[in-house]
């Protein structure tokens, strides 16, 4: 799909796809519910930037006036961190804000059904949302988890957000058909934490054999996406017990105020990051830029795979 009448590409991304080069998407509900200011407009900006000095183009997603947009201007990246109004934005909000001329930040789900639109396949995001904790019960399941199933889009993260059921969460993307690579790992990070104490399905390390799985398994016709899980860098890792200890307190904190549905995930990373003194804002902040570098570098050898190609034809 491609409509310029709802589909507005930014200048940078329009020149990169009449060139040819290789594009990443970026989500934006990262800038307007995911960081408090003024970390969310640094770190919007620092991704990109992370992503155009390893020889892609960034494309953050958003919708705005009603208009979807695949890379945007710095002033509508502040726009997006100051505003109140901002809807967050899956799946089936998408015919609304648009259709109605709001503003609106897209999810993991969202960002990716609009990459596809737009001819891009390689996406980099903190974590993946997935099944909640009680999820057994309540049936709270992230749309994230079957928009990787039905999107040919590969998403590079660190793993599935701590607050949620890693176990469960990995159930489903093994029904789905959901490949879960562990980059340079053989265990599913937690993403504030290296380990969950789940395995992946898979182990590897090199962009260029990255590239060359998603190349086939998409040339196969097996439609969806891939998780690319790579741990949060060391240095930045919070230890696993004390985070699991810190979710259980917030998850506490949400039932007692009657947090949910999609409010309890901004929810949760806020209070968490109360909990943990501002520290799982800075890993929050490292492990997304370490994401962002794999996912550009990830593009690049798909792009160098797809011109050889087209040389061989």
């Amino acid at each position: 799909m491609f409509n310029d009448e709802i589909i507005v590409l930014s200048r940078e991304v329009k020149e990169a796809k009449e060139q040819g080069r290789p594009l990443v998407a970026l989500e934006s509900t990262i800038i307007s519910h995911g960081m408090p200011w003024p970390e969310n407009v640094e770190t919007a900006l620092e991704l990109e930037a992370e992503i155009r000095a390893r020889r892609a183009v960034p494309a953050t997603i958003a919708i705005l006036d009603g208009k979807v947009r695949v890379g945007l201007e710095e002033e509508e990246i502040h726009r997006l961190a100051k505003s109140n109004d901002v809807m967050k934005v899956s799946r089936r909000d998408l015919p609304y804000v648009i259709s109605s001329g709001k503003d609106g930040a897209t999810t993991v789900a969202a960002t990716m059904i609009i990459a596809e639109w737009a001819g891009i396949s390689t996406f980099a995001t903190g974590g993946i949302g997935g099944v909640h904790r009680e999820g057994e019960n309540t049936l709270d399941i992230s749309a994230d988890l079957e928009e990787l199933a039905r999107t040919n889009v590969a998403v590079v993260c660190a793993g599935a957000k701590s607050i949620l059921d890693i176990g469960l969460t990995l159930e489903v993307l093994e029904t789905r058909g959901v490949p879960v690579v562990g980059i340079a790992t053989e265990e599913f990070p937690a993403f504030y934490s290296r380990k969950s104490g789940y395995a992946v399905n898979l182990s590897l390390t090199e962009p260029m054999e990255i590239a060359r799985m998603l190349q086939v398994k998409w040339e196969m016709g097996l439609t969806g996406g891939v998780v690319l899980a790579q741990p949060v860098p060391e240095e930045n890792a919070l230890d696993e017990k004390e985070m699991d200890d810190i979710i259980q307190r917030a998850l506490q904190e949400a039932k007692v105020k009657g947090i949910s549905g999609k409010d309890v995930t901004p929810f949760l990373l806020g209070h968490v990051k109360d909990l943990t003194a501002g520290k799982s804002l800075s890993t929050n902040i490292a492990l997304v830029k370490n994401n962002a570098r794999l996912a550009a570098d990830i593009a690049v050898a798909l792009h160098q795979l797809s011109s050889e190609k087209k040389v061989l034809q």
